[in-house]
């Protein structure tokens, strides 16, 4: 765009996105219901983070008798409470990401897997399970050293794969093309390696599906860190998706710089979604339902968006963990399976209250 059509267009489309940022900021019954809604998902937050802890395969009894019984307080504080923040915090990092990648794609069918960081996570582990194999001790090292790295590796090399396709990141429709490829191309490497080497593939399906068994306290700081940075970078970057919102040009003639901080955004994006799905397996729904349930609340620009989806990733997240492990209980459920379920159903329901809506104009 030259200097010269931005001048000519700077002053209507300044003039509309103050417009449209005052509508939407200073609406006080949209602030209160923020507010609100922050309050209750914090609250169910932590109802959730202590039925977490009560909940898994000897039942109550564990909780109750962790105070004279060393052996209820090990399951308790080792495995419970680290598996229920972990997922917590993965839910938080995936609401994020949706958020991040819906603005920054102007597409609310956008999800934290779209660069093609899902399928990178995959051929990541299947390599390094067929590298080093799926034996007590070569998982035992896997764990250590490789399976999550490997997963966060993959993810971050398929996003700069993406990008590398892409020619950068000016222009948003060559961006989801390229995911799409990277991701197809990717899933059928992943395919061709679980096949050659079928030792892995129940190993692999337990990934594919998504699971928090094994998030330990170290998983937690890891993810608690990874938040952190993503939800103050993000937040920084806010004004960034409400002028995106209201349209490429329209952005620019803001004056912002779209290039770096759209490629700021997707460093972000990448670093929450390979985060997440290092720790915890892909896990399906939840970062694009997560900002869906919140517009459907309250209108809210995108700092309180951001906020807000990470608070209801969160909230869904730790809530199908709960079901995951209490529904078959003493076994239990892939987290993965739950999410696609409840998230699946919901969209299609919005899908159809919307079509049903739009009969009736």
């Amino acid at each position: 765009m030259s200097d010269r059509y931005k001048s000519m267009a700077s002053v209507p489309e300044r003039e509309q996105a103050a417009d449209t940022g005052r509508r939407v900021a200073f609406n006080p019954a949209s602030a209160v219901r923020a507010n609100w809604l922050i309050a209750a998902l914090v609250a169910l937050s932590c109802g959730l983070l202590v039925v977490g802890a009560a909940v898994g395969s000897t039942g109550f009894e564990s909780i109750v008798n962790m105070q004279r019984d060393a052996q209820a307080m090990l399951i308790v504080w080792e495995i419970r409470l680290p598996r229920t923040l972990g997922a917590w915090l993965a839910g938080a990092l995936l609401g994020l990401a949706g958020a991040i990648a819906q603005g920054l794609f102007r597409n609310p069918l956008a999800d934290p897997y779209l660069l093609g960081s899902a399928s990178g996570a995959s051929l990541g582990v299947a390599v390094a399970m067929a590298l080093f194999g799926v034996s007590p001790l070569a998982t035992q090292w896997a764990l250590k050293l490789g399976l999550t790295g490997a997963a966060f590796l993959g993810a971050v090399a398929a996003v700069l794969l993406t990008l590398l396709l892409a020619k950068g990141v000016q222009h948003t429709l060559r961006l989801l093309l390229a995911g799409v490829v990277v991701g197809v191309v990717l899933g059928a490497l992943t395919s061709l390696v679980s096949l050659t080497n079928p030792n892995i593939l129940q190993a692999m399906q337990a990934f594919m599906l998504g699971t928090t068994a094994y998030v330990g306290w170290t998983a937690c700081i890891v993810m608690a860190v990874a938040f952190g940075i993503s939800l103050m970078t993000a937040w920084l970057m806010r004004h960034v998706l409400d002028g995106l919102a209201l349209g490429e040009a329209t952005a620019l003639s803001l004056g912002l710089q779209l290039p770096q901080m759209r490629a700021v955004l997707i460093v972000v994006l990448a670093l929450a979604t390979g985060t997440a799905v290092a720790q915890t397996g892909l896990i399906a729904f939840v970062g694009l339902a997560a900002p869906h349930l919140v517009r459907s609340v309250v209108n809210t620009r995108h700092g309180g968006l951001l906020v807000l989806s990470s608070l209801m990733g969160a909230v869904l997240l730790v809530a199908a963990d709960v079901l995951a492990r209490w529904v078959t209980s003493p076994q239990e459920l892939p987290v993965g399976v739950i999410t696609a379920v409840l998230g699946g159903g919901y969209l299609l329901w919005l899908m159809h209250r919307q079509s049903g809506q739009n009969s009736h104009i």
